[in-house]
């Protein structure tokens, strides 16, 4: 980290003729050596727009992974591949991704930001209804989402709706697993 920011530092210096470190102390390189430093870290960073008072929920905060997670699960398409996957507890062979379940995280990121901290202007306000139910996903969905996902959907997953597109849109004759999304994906 060294060796890179010299090499930026001098650029960004040279471009705005003026002297320095380029980061001056505001961002660190941090080992982060388990689950719980991972999860820890993740949920700070998705809170930062909260906690500048620059957005009220998670799914509302700006440029954060969170966003885009809760933003895929509303649309019941597959996370963003940009972003590391959730896969579940650890476990061997372990398969490659975050060591722990999407749903945990985000209802770990909802009570983490109704914390009030004395030395940060923005909190979720305790009035805020839980976020699954900010989402409008029932606990039926939730679980069957969570708990079924692989043995429920085949290829596409998604309200009946969104099936429908998904199907005629790809010339699809029949309409994978669409019993269970009417079932299910209300």
């Amino acid at each position: 980290m060294a060796a890179l920011n010299e090499s930026i530092a001098r650029m960004a210096n040279a471009e705005d003729q003026c002297t320095g470190r380029f980061w001056e102390s505001r961002f660190k390189s941090q080992a982060l050596l388990d689950e719980k430093a991972l999860a820890a870290c993740m949920a700070y960073v998705d809170l930062n727009p909260i906690r500048a008072k620059m957005a009220k929920t998670p799914e509302t905060s700006e440029h954060t992974s969170i966003k885009r997670r809760i933003e895929s699960l509303k649309t019941h398409t597959p996370q963003p591949l940009k972003l590391a996957e959730f896969v579940g507890n650890p476990r061997e062979p372990m398969p490659q991704g975050l060591p722990f379940h999407l749903q945990d995280y985000i209802q770990l990121v909802d009570i983490t930001g109704r914390a009030i901290r004395e030395n940060k202007r923005g909190f979720i306000d305790n009035n805020q209804p839980p976020i699954l139910e900010r989402l409008n996903i029932s606990s039926h969905e939730w679980r069957v989402l969570t708990t079924q996902f692989e043995s429920k959907f085949k290829s596409l997953v998604g309200c009946k709706e969104k099936l429908m597109l998904a199907a005629n849109a790809l010339g699809l004759q029949r309409r994978p697993a669409y019993a269970n999304c009417e079932a299910t994906l209300h």
